[in-house]
C-alpha cells in the first residue's frame, strides 16, 4: 500500500468510526467557541497521534478487549459531564480529550496492526503518517460540517436548555451501552 492508500484508509475509518465520533460530538456540543474547539481538537489530536505512533513501532500493547471498553467508556464519560455540567462548557476539556485521545489511538492503531504495518521490519512511516493524516482531515471534514449548524442552534436559547442536554444524554445512553455490549453482553 501506499501513503495515498493509508490516507484513504483513515479517512474512512474515522468516517466510519462512529464511537469516535461520538465522543468528538460529545467534546464539541458545548463548545461556545472557535479557541475551545481548536484546544480541544489539538489535544484529541496529539493524543492519539502520540499513542498510534507507540503501537505502530511496537512500544506499547493493549488489547482490543480493554482498549474498545474504554473508548466507549469515554463517551459515557463525555455525556454524563456534559449533562451535570447543564451544557455549560467544562473546564478542563482539553485535558479530558487529551487522556481519552491516549486511549482512542489504541483504536486506530488496531487497524494499522492488523494491517501488518511494523510487522517483520516492514517500514512504518509512510503508513503511520498516510493514516494518521487522513484521520485528522476526516475529523476536521466532520467538524466543519457539525459546528456551523451546532453554532447556529446555539444562538436559539430553546437548544442550549433542552437541545444540549439531549444530545447530552443520548451521546451517555450509547456510551453506555457500547460499555455493555463489549463487556457484560459481548
Amino acid at each position: 500500500m501506499r501513503f495515498w492508500d493509508f490516507l484513504q484508509l483513515g479517512v474512512r475509518h474515522i468516517w466510519t468510526g462512529y464511537d469516535h465520533l461520538l465522543f468528538l460530538f460529545g467534546l464539541l456540543v458545548v463548545c461556545r467557541s472557535f479557541r475551545s474547539v481548536v484546544i480541544i481538537i489539538s489535544c484529541f489530536t496529539v493524543a492519539h497521534s502520540v499513542t498510534l505512533a507507540l503501537v505502530t513501532l511496537g512500544a506499547v500493547h493493549l488489547p482490543a478487549n480493554l482498549v474498545e471498553p474504554l473508548i466507549a467508556a469515554s463517551i459515557l464519560f463525555v455525556g454524563v459531564e456534559n449533562l451535570v455540567r447543564r451544557g455549560a462548557e467544562p473546564k478542563g476539556r482539553g485535558a479530558v480529550a487529551f487522556g481519552f485521545g491516549l486511549i482512542h489511538g489504541f483504536g486506530f492503531a488496531n487497524v494499522l496492526r492488523d494491517l501488518g504495518v511494523g510487522a517483520s521490519g516492514s517500514g512504518v512511516a509512510v503508513p503511520l503518517l498516510g493514516f494518521n493524516l487522513g484521520v485528522e482531515l476526516g475529523q476536521i471534514a466532520v467538524a466543519a460540517i457539525a459546528l456551523p449548524l451546532l453554532w447556529q442552534l446555539r444562538r436559539l436559547p430553546a437548544f442550549t436548555r433542552f437541545g444540549v442536554p439531549i444530545l447530552s444524554g443520548i451521546v451517555a445512553a450509547i456510551g453506555l451501552y457500547w460499555l455493555l455490549e463489549r463487556t457484560v453482553l459481548g
